[in-house]
C-alpha cells in the first residue's frame, strides 16, 4: 500500500513538473516585461515598440523557445531594464529587501506600542488606583440616589 502511494506522489511530481515545463505563455511574458519607452509592462502598454515586441515573443514561442531564453534576447537587445522584476542580486537586492524591512520594524514598533499601552492600561485596574475624586464621587452619588427614589 505504502509502495503504492508512494509510485502515486512521484507520478503526480512528474506530471507537475512536465506541466510547468511546457511551453511559456504570451500572456506571461508580457506581464514580466516592461516597455522601454512607455515604463509600463507589455500587457498594458499599446507603443508601436511594445507591439513589436509582443510580436517577437509571439515568434520566438512558435518556435519553441523557453521563456528565459526570450528574456535573455530581450535583455541583450533593451538591457536590464526591459524586466518588470528587479534582478535579485547585487546593489538591486534591496528593491527587494527594504520593504521587508519596512515591514518588520513596523510590525515590532506596533508590537512595542500595543505592550507599553496594555502594561499601561492593567496597571491602573491592578492597582486599584482608579478611584474617583471625593468630589465626584459625591455628586455621583447624588445622582444614583435620586434615580432610587
Amino acid at each position: 500500500m505504502t509502495r503504492l502511494l508512494a509510485l502515486a506522489l512521484v507520478a503526480l511530481a512528474l506530471v507537475g513538473s512536465a506541466a510547468a515545463a511546457g511551453p511559456p505563455r504570451q500572456a506571461d511574458l508580457e506581464a514580466e516585461i516592461v516597455c522601454p519607452t512607455c515604463h509600463t509592462t507589455l500587457d498594458q502598454s499599446s507603443s508601436p515598440i511594445a507591439t513589436r515586441m509582443k510580436e517577437f515573443i509571439r515568434a520566438r514561442i512558435a518556435a519553441g523557445a523557453s521563456a528565459s531564453q526570450i528574456k535573455a534576447q530581450l535583455v541583450a537587445q533593451f538591457g536590464p531594464g526591459v524586466l518588470a522584476e528587479p534582478p535579485k542580486h547585487g546593489f538591486d537586492l534591496l528593491a527587494w529587501l527594504l520593504p521587508l524591512g519596512a515591514l518588520a520594524v513596523g510590525v515590532v514598533v506596533v508590537g512595542a506600542l500595543a505592550w507599553t499601552w496594555s502594561r499601561r492600561r492593567g496597571g491602573d485596574a491592578e492597582t486599584g488606583d482608579g478611584a474617583l475624586d471625593p468630589d465626584l464621587e459625591r455628586r455621583v452619588d447624588e445622582e444614583l440616589a435620586r434615580f432610587e427614589d
